[in-house]
């Protein structure tokens, strides 16, 4: 059995636990979600879904909830976040903790903060706590 097994899986999309978003919640007091559905989104009063296409808003007056689809189309959502922090946005994302990609070290290691989290998150409907570490990071000027 290959790697491959712990990066490829059928869904991108894994949503937040809710608990683990309100402490979060409680210290950025968010005002958007830029990358939710009408079912998952932490920040109900004010949302993007696939429909609004969060990539091609203004986040830049906003205090903003990011938790990416997780696959190939990541390094757009990290780039967005990265260029929406330099025109005044605080992005705080839930990313998978892969220090070896092109999109962590051309965007990630230009956050203003990375907390890595102890441990695997069980994302909410998941069977299992997910198959690698993760990390929130806190892009903002």
């Amino acid at each position: 059995m290959g790697l491959e097994v712990h990066f490829a899986s059928a869904k991108t999309e894994w949503e937040t636990p809710p608990v683990f978003f309100a402490e979060l919640d409680k210290e950025f007091n968010f005002t958007l979600d830029v990358c939710a559905s009408d079912e998952n989104t932490k920040v109900p009063q004010h949302y993007f879904t696939v429909k609004e296409d969060g990539l091609t808003q203004d986040w830049s007056k906003d205090v903003c909830w990011m938790n990416p689809p997780y696959g190939r189309e990541i390094i757009k959502w990290v780039e967005k976040a990265y260029q929406e922090s330099l025109k005044g946005a605080t992005v705080v994302c839930l990313l998978p903790s892969r220090t070896d990609t092109k999109w962590y070290h051309e965007y990630v290691t230009k956050a203003k903060e990375v907390r890595f989290l102890r441990g695997r998150i069980k994302f909410v409907g998941a069977a299992n706590s997910a198959p690698f570490p993760s990390c929130i990071v806190v892009f903002s000027v």
